[in-house]
């Protein structure tokens, strides 16, 4: 009986152990692979229009 026990233990202590790796694997999935999709589809060609918002203001008041 002894020895049945044993096995359902380490039985359990594999699944416990893979479910750790899988959990690990979906956390770093979840927290790394939208920074990859937002730099591989963001334009490296955007320029920057925008003007101070010191100049203009110091432009209304003349």
């Amino acid at each position: 009986m002894n020895s049945n026990s044993q096995s359902a233990n380490s039985a359990d202590t594999y699944s416990q152990r893979l479910a750790d790796i899988v959990g690990t694997a979906i956390a770093l999935l979840t927290l790394t692979l939208p920074v990859f999709v937002i730099a591989h589809y963001s334009s490296t060609n955007v320029q920057n229009n925008q003007q101070p918002l010191i100049q203009n203001l110091q432009e209304s008041k003349d």
